[in-house]
């Protein structure tokens, strides 16, 4: 079974590659397609601190999804996992998702802050953030992901910050 989608915006960021870390200060827009969208699409998001982007790493060429265990970012000392045990741009429907801050609501334009999207890339769709769709109980991670992720939103924290 296959499905199609089309894409509800686009990001414009100042990132135009893909790079593993610092996200956590880069500002984007997330622009609406204003051929299907008016601004009533938008209406009351701005009362929302944050917002849920769903994303395609569309320029991840096809041939390069992996179906199965890999190393993260190829790091020999960090275990082999699934894919689905990875938030890797490599997946097999290749889809992104962030929470990031909502900075403001223009037209059909968003500003954000914290999108890990580069420069052109579709969005799928947005979503707002509420607090009651985060993790309930308590969360558990192992700590190869925990390095991974230490430079990822704030590259120039103090590790013990991380």
């Amino acid at each position: 079974m296959t499905y199609e989608l089309q894409p509800v915006a686009v990001v414009r960021s100042p990132r135009t590659e893909p790079l593993d870390d610092d996200w956590d200060h880069v500002t984007s827009t997330v622009t609406l397609d204003a051929d299907r969208f008016g601004p009533g699409a938008l209406a009351g998001l701005a009362d929302f601190s944050h917002v849920e982007v769903v994303f395609l790493f569309d320029r991840v060429d096809p041939a390069r999804v992996q179906t199965g265990a890999r190393r993260p970012r190829g790091r020999a000392d960090w275990p082999e996992v699934g894919i689905f045990a990875q938030r890797g741009k490599v997946r097999p429907n290749r889809l992104g998702v962030t929470v990031c801050r909502l900075l403001g609501v223009d037209g059909l334009t968003l500003t954000v802050q914290g999108l890990d999207a580069i420069d052109g890339t579709p969005v799928l769709d947005i979503k707002p953030y509420l607090a009651e769709f985060g993790a309930r109980g308590e969360v558990r991670q192992p700590a190869w992901s925990r390095e991974l992720m230490a430079g990822y939103w704030e590259l120039d924290a103090p590790a013990a910050a991380r």
